[in-house]
């Protein structure tokens, strides 16, 4: 009697401990991803570009929720047949917090809040741009592996406030609430075009994310 107790006893404290991973999830788990955006538009005899490259770094502080920070670029470009119209590089930083749920499998829903900071400068004009806000995007995250998954996201809603300084005059401040529209890349920092709900980031974008 006194085995089969002590066999019992065994058994349930390991399935309790079974139990216990299971839930813990990816709690405590780091990641690493890089997303990248692209679009371009093209008005007449004018191309726009806009491609954004933003690494980020995260960590699991619940089954399902992760919390991180992004550190990155974005180049905007408006190029015509005689050449460069404007060309913009900025600096990317983004906190955020993202929830995860399970769809099917290996597929995973995720809703992300986040809240930029850029900075940068028009290079033809001289014009200095800041712009911070914050936005709402969902995606889908597939994992591979374990330690490895593909992740597409698409921004749902953005409140942004944009500062153009230009060399000379007066500054320009655009403040913008969007609901799933497009990115504006047309050259934005053409104060002529300060209404225009100038959005520096592209609205798709996709990565890789390694687990660890």
């Amino acid at each position: 009697m006194k085995k089969i107790l002590t066999l019992v006893s065994i058994a349930f404290i390991s399935l309790t401990a079974k139990a216990q991973d299971a839930n813990q999830g990816l709690k405590g788990t780091w990641f690493a991803t890089s997303q990248f955006g692209y679009q371009q538009t093209k008005t007449g005899d004018v191309k726009n570009t806009n491609l954004s490259v933003l690494p980020i770094v995260g960590t699991f502080v619940t089954p399902s929720v992760a919390v991180g920070a992004g550190f990155g670029i974005i180049n905007i470009k408006a190029d015509a047949k005689a050449g460069t119209v404007a060309k913009t590089d900025l600096l990317v930083i983004q906190p955020l917090a993202r929830k995860y749920w399970n769809v099917a499998g290996s597929l995973y829903f995720f809703g992300q809040l986040a809240a930029p900071i850029i900075t940068g400068k028009e290079k033809e004009s001289d014009l200095k741009i800041s712009q911070y806000g914050l936005s709402v995007s969902g995606g889908f995250d597939y994992f591979i592996s374990k330690n490895f998954s593909v992740e597409f996201s698409y921004d749902l809603a953005n409140f942004t406030s944009t500062t153009l300084e230009p060399k000379s005059g007066e500054k320009t401040t655009v403040t913008n609430f969007g609901l799933a529209h497009v990115a504006n890349v047309d050259p934005f920092y053409n104060t002529a075009l300060a209404g225009s709900r100038p959005n520096l980031t592209s609205p798709l974008s996709f990565g890789f994310k390694f687990l660890f």
